[in-house]
């Protein structure tokens, strides 16, 4: 809802360029995704291992 007002600010000060934002918008989103997909890959490795550093201590009946 905020980037919709956003966009309805920046249309009324300057529509050509809120025109050539939601226009581009697809093509800038399709150039994050690979870095978003990389962040989910690499957020799950550091989930197994801290998963793997804090096995001993949970075995062992630590929280």
């Amino acid at each position: 809802m905020l980037g919709f007002l956003l966009w309805c600010l920046l249309f009324v000060l300057c529509w050509p360029l809120a025109i050539l934002a939601l226009l581009l918008w697809p093509l800038v989103w399709l150039v994050t995704l690979p870095f978003r997909l990389l962040g989910i890959a690499v957020d799950g490795a550091f989930g197994l291992l801290r998963a793997l550093v804090m096995l001993p201590a949970r075995v062992l009946g630590g929280r």
